[in-house]
């Protein structure tokens, strides 16, 4: 809200702006054949934008964020239908048309308008963008009446990405980069259809590639200036939003991350990456019971992320809601999406080992020591997998499985050797056994 000074000073700019606003008018109506119609009814809906924003500006406030309306839609809706009718209208005022009749409902004339606006200037991107907003299925995708054109290709590719038909996204896309070699965001592209196949390993090579070719310079306070230059120039641009969330995480700023994140919802709230953004904020703020929430919105939007899995795990183990069979529920679910990290399959071994389920945690222990060895990793996960497996193999009886992971940890240094030779010896003297009824007789004076 708007108080004391700040509001008179607001009052006093947004006048001065809008007789600039109306004198711009003035001369613009003085020489109209100048101005083709779509530039003119943009003029008007940007006019009518403007308004909205500062709507939304004065009843946002305490009443939370409430959609303000462009009064100007439903004139220039009939202007435009005019135009279109009697064919006086070029693909810049099909796409504004089109844009309309979205923000208006009228979901399937914007699809037909917009198509018909990217068949006369198929280099229009951002027409292509709001056509693909609009395509929520493949089936509504398949249907489009489209020119073959190369810029038709993009769109496929990505409409294909975003409906999760990764498949058929990954196709088009190694396609356009057989013309165009050399494109950072068509690699990207393609390391995001690997990843979304769950190619983890292709995917990652593929990012690595990237980031050699153009590295980030972590300046995040630099990044945050240039995303709000372009979300002045467009205020539903996606990316900017989600990425700006992540820059204000890295700078610590949880509240103009959350923000950030939560406009991204707002323009697509099929994006699991802002979901996600929103339960990792609200995690770093020690707020679990919001991060879980966020978390299963994004984990519903992205079944097979296993990440997402463990995010919700850790939720369920934290303090405040210790539901732990949750918790295990939701670390299997990540190790039926291949996680690859092996956090996973650990906090199973250790939560089934805190719960008194001895035989579970022995599983989970050996499948993340299989994981270690396969990748050649070393550390404390490794030690505490050799002990439990070395004292639970002993207390089965089990003796020779037993020696062979305690023999392991010798080749550790410190308390951990001296940990495995004394198991070892106890090992042994198991082995043996106790000495038998007939060997003492000869020690027995009749």
């Amino acid at each position: 809200m708007w108080k004391g000074g700040n509001r008179g000073v607001w009052e006093a700019s947004n006048k001065e702006y809008k007789r600039g606003e109306s004198e711009g008018g003035f001369y613009l109506e003085v020489a109209p054949r100048k101005l083709s119609a779509s530039h003119q009814e943009e003029r008007d809906r940007a006019a009518g934008e403007k308004r909205k924003e500062e709507e939304m500006i004065e009843i946002e406030g305490s009443f939370g964020r409430i959609e303000a309306l462009n009064s100007e839609l439903a004139s220039l809706e009939k202007e435009l239908s005019a135009l279109r009718k009697s064919g006086a209208i070029d693909s810049f005022g099909l796409y504004l048309y089109g844009i309309i009749l979205r923000d208006r409902g009228r979901e399937n004339l914007a699809i037909t308008v917009l198509v018909e606006s990217v068949n006369s200037f198929p280099w229009n991107w951002n027409a292509w963008l709001e056509l693909q907003s609009l395509c929520t299925t493949t089936e509504t995708l398949n249907k489009l009446n489209l020119k073959h054109h190369w810029m038709k290709d993009f769109f496929l590719a990505s409409a294909y990405q975003e409906l999760k038909a990764h498949d058929e996204a990954l196709k088009r896309y190694e396609s356009l980069q057989a013309v165009f070699r050399r494109s950072n965001n068509i690699q990207a592209q393609i390391a995001t259809a690997l990843y979304g196949l769950r190619e983890l390993d292709e995917a990652e090579v593929v990012f690595e590639e990237i980031l050699r070719n153009d590295p980030l310079k972590g300046q995040h306070e630099k990044a945050v200036l240039y995303f709000r230059r372009a979300l002045k120039l467009n205020r539903k641009y996606l990316s900017a939003w989600t990425l700006m969330g992540h820059e204000y995480v890295e700078m610590k700023n949880t509240p103009a991350a959350i923000d950030a994140y939560r406009r991204a919802v707002d323009i697509n709230p099929r994006d699991y990456r802002a979901w996600y953004g929103l339960g990792q904020t609200y995690e770093m703020m020690s707020m679990p019971f919001y991060a879980l929430y966020y978390f299963k919105k994004a984990s519903f939007l992205q079944p097979n992320d296993a990440r997402l899995w463990v995010a919700m795990a850790q939720c369920y183990q934290s303090a405040p809601l210790q539901m732990l069979e949750d918790a295990i529920k939701c670390y299997m679910k990540a190790v039926n999406c291949n996680e690859r990290e092996g956090i996973a399959l650990h906090e199973l071994a250790k939560l089934h080992c805190n719960l008194g389920h001895s035989e579970k945690a022995a599983y989970f222990y050996k499948k993340d020591l299989e994981m270690m060895d396969a990748e050649e990793r070393q550390g404390p996960n490794m030690i505490e997998a050799l002990l439990f497996l070395t004292k639970y193999l002993k207390a089965e009886k089990r003796f020779e499985e037993a020696e062979v992971y305690c023999t392991r940890l010798l080749d550790y240094s410190g308390p951990e050797k001296e940990t495995a030779m004394s198991l070892l010896r106890g090992l042994r003297i198991a082995q043996s056994g106790p000495p038998s009824s007939s060997g003492l007789e000869q020690f027995i004076t009749p």
